[in-house]
């Protein structure tokens, strides 16, 4: 099995049937559950990442506000230490939030071994100034500086859903080229 230095994801966090920023009964407003399948915490958590990982070897996982503390759990079930946040999406428009106005989201790093070598650039921003597309699309930008960072290490982006140049892919919504 190939084995990986940096694995992306944006996994299909459960809100459990929520409909997005409405609470339960609610109208929609685009949860998750109308655009794809989701899965629980315990569903994520068994997935057999770690099998795919070089010893050596970084995760960026995206994180929704709601699910920052069930992300760090994920990151450590997958074998990974806590190290920082990556990236701060600045979505450029706002959504309701129970609390305050949403509009950031985060891709954590989370760390197996070392860093892997040889780095690249080591000036790369953390702040991301995207506009927000299609429900749950990250910006290219993100991998982008991530192939900046890591320009010969071994990539694959798990909950894929288009291939990408130099990334292996696994998802349901595109032909995997990874088992899982």
């Amino acid at each position: 099995m190939k084995k990986f230095d940096i694995v992306y994801a944006d996994p299909p966090w459960d809100y459990k049937g929520q409909k997005q920023h409405t609470g339960a009964g609610g109208v929609s407003s685009g949860g998750a559950i109308e655009h794809y399948s989701t899965l629980t915490l315990g569903e994520l958590k068994k997935l057999p990442v770690s099998e795919i990982c070089a010893n050596d070897c970084l995760l960026f996982l995206w994180a929704t506000s709601p699910h920052l503390d069930q992300a760090i759990g994920l990151l450590k079930a997958w074998g990974f230490k806590w190290a920082t946040v990556g990236f701060v999406w600045n979505k450029l428009r706002v959504n309701p939030g129970f609390y305050t106005m949403s509009q950031c989201e985060l891709c954590l790093v989370g760390k197996r071994g070392k860093i892997p070598q040889p780095r690249g650039a080591r000036n790369i921003r953390q702040l991301v100034e995207s506009a927000r597309a299609d429900h749950s699309v990250k910006p290219k930008e993100v991998r982008r500086r991530i192939e900046q960072m890591f320009p010969t290490q071994s990539k694959v982006e798990l909950f894929a859903r288009k291939p990408s140049s130099g990334w292996s892919v696994w998802g349901n919504e595109v032909e995997s080229d990874v088992e899982l």
